[in-house]
């Protein structure tokens, strides 16, 4: 990165901080190389030691675009089929007439289940069985493929455990990740599951009050996402939470492990030769779903969602501002303000990472991340030349 480009990201994570940021990351790629890896702040509110690029970060939902490639993997080999009910492939999931929700119901938030099982805790939602065996004991509160309901927290145990299931070797779902993802495309930091190794590399959380506030008891989105295990720094600042495989909130990584898995997305499904998805399947992944302009029961808004779970930036807004009006876009969001994206016209790559979490990121006026974002952009057309 020259100069020029490093002073537009410099600049911009300065914005940030003085906007309120504490520690955070930025990193991209143009095609297959590396074209902005920066980081500023400190690694924890009242903390000395400065965030540097191998300081890793909980990154939330944006797992769930790693959880969600998984599953291709699975349908690119012929394992999975996303029209089939998911009953197939995890028998005891049938009970409470849910025998005929779908892989792509799940896929899209529509397989009725996104609350959570009523005694679920941080210890419990750390133990895998616990959870699939009571997430396949839900009753559904909407019927199979008819209603949108952003499933929070679940989506990720539906999809790893439909991934666990169709693996002949029935590895952990954070070693499949590894081993199918992320040793391929030489992504050395991506964890679902954290190694005791790479703890002290970890940043601290904290949040804006705003940002507990929005997680006031409302609707379904209470539901889905309770208060015991609630995307907040006192949970997710826990070293057990960050050793378990957590597969729609729990992914932790760094900005440059987080965009060179979003490059194999910019990429048509390879980087540097190792193909992970086929062209068709990643092109099939920018197809919004059916009826996408529904009003989410839990978010109670309208999210451009794709067919293969990852969000779309859609005909119009909303979007994250962030990723802005730009076409052709698979993202993912996180909780507090994490993202990460592919263009697929373009070949950009982008991820941020930071532990100050703030409420209302679809807010241009209020999200800090929006000139990062911008910066990125400018540095690599820079980049291009």
């Amino acid at each position: 990165m020259s100069a020029a480009e490093s002073s537009y990201v410099a600049e911009a994570l300065k914005a940030a901080l003085a906007r309120g940021e504490v520690g955070l990351q930025v990193a991209a790629y143009l095609g297959g190389d590396l074209v902005v890896d920066s980081s500023a702040g400190v690694l924890a509110e009242g903390s000395a030691s400065p965030v540097t690029p191998e300081t890793l970060f909980p990154i939330f939902s944006v797992t769930k675009a790693v959880t969600a490639v998984a599953l291709h993997v699975q349908a690119d080999r012929g394992l999975v089929d996303y029209l089939a009910p998911v009953a197939d492939y995890w028998p005891e999931f049938a009970v409470h007439g849910k025998g005929q929700t779908t892989v792509l119901d799940v896929l899209t938030h529509r397989a009725g289940i996104p609350q959570m099982p009523d005694d679920a805790t941080p210890e419990r939602m750390c133990d895998w069985e616990w959870m699939t065996s009571h997430i396949a004991d839900l009753h559904p509160l909407f019927p199979p493929g008819q209603m949108s309901s952003y499933h929070s927290l679940t989506f990720g145990w539906l999809v790893g455990e439909i991934v666990r299931r169709t693996d002949n070797q029935r590895r952990t779902f954070g070693t499949f990740v590894r081993d199918e993802i992320c040793e391929p495309l030489g992504i050395t930091d991506l964890y679902i599951g954290l190694p005791a190794s790479a703890q002290a590399r970890m940043a601290t959380l904290s949040a804006e009050p705003a940002l507990i506030a929005a997680s006031a008891p409302s609707d379904l989105h209470r539901v889905a996402m309770p208060e015991s295990v609630d995307l907040i720094p006192p949970i997710y600042n826990r070293p057990a939470v960050w050793r378990a495989e957590i597969p729609g909130t729990g992914g932790i990584t760094n900005a440059s492990s987080c965009a060179r898995f979003f490059a194999m997305l910019a990429n048509g499904g390879q980087l540097h030769g190792v193909r992970v998805l086929s062209e068709q399947t990643v092109r099939r992944l920018a197809t919004l779903r059916t009826n996408p302009r529904e009003v989410d029961r839990v978010n109670n808004g309208v999210r451009w969602i794709g067919v293969g779970g990852l969000w779309l930036t859609g005909p119009e807004p909303p979007f994250d501002p962030i990723v802005g009006p730009v076409p052709n876009v698979l993202y993912h969001p996180g909780a507090g303000g994490s993202i990460g994206w592919a263009e697929l016209d373009s070949g950009l790559a982008v991820a941020i990472c930071h532990n100050r979490m703030f409420a209302g990121s679809f807010d241009a006026n209020r999200n800090p991340l929006v000139d990062v974002g911008r910066a990125v952009r400018k540095a690599a057309e820079a980049a291009r030349g």
